[in-house]
């Protein structure tokens, strides 16, 4: 296999996995393609090397960027803006952890805490019932991830962070 032909197997690859995460394809392919990358590259290099266009190249990096995945670099004697990618890969997941927990755990433990079940007649009396208990069962869960993603966030500790996830294997 050629390099050129790793690198797109790689940024496919990466493209599909994050497709599973809720993430575009077509944002993995550019993670992928930063994260492997040497060298910091310019959104020109990018849509030659994955064929996108550049509003899609320029809505992802944005997006990278917001995640703190991807940063912008500065390269002597060049006028366009370059990306290069967070090379440590734990430190990239617990930012990955980090933001995942701010735009989707902690939604959730609001919306939780905030969910009032009515008290109702008897006829939805078992639903109501139902409702509060799969609610409860589901806050406790997110309250335990909660504390988990907390810790790990808040140590900043690659260490900390693979025994977690040792523990869960």
């Amino acid at each position: 296999m050629e390099l050129r032909d790793a690198r797109r197997h790689m940024s496919d690859t990466w493209g599909q996995l994050s497709a599973h995460w809720g993430i575009p394809r077509s944002m993995g392919q550019i993670h992928a393609l930063l994260i492997i990358s040497p060298d910091p590259l310019s959104a020109d290099q990018i849509i030659a090397e994955l064929g996108l266009s550049r509003g899609i190249v320029s809505m992802h990096l944005r997006s990278l960027m917001e995640w703190g995945v991807v940063h912008k670099s500065i390269v002597p004697g060049e006028r366009r803006e370059y990306f290069q990618s967070e090379k440590d890969v734990w430190h990239m997941a617990l930012q990955i952890a980090r933001e995942r927990k701010r735009r989707e755990l902690d939604p959730l433990i609001a919306t939780l805490r905030d969910l009032n079940v009515p008290q109702t007649d008897e006829a939805h009396r078992r639903e109501a019932e139902e409702m509060k208990k799969m609610a409860d069962q589901v806050m406790d869960v997110a309250m335990h991830v909660d504390k988990v993603l907390e810790v790990g966030i808040r140590s900043g500790s690659q260490g900390l962070l693979r025994k977690l996830i040792n523990i869960l294997r």
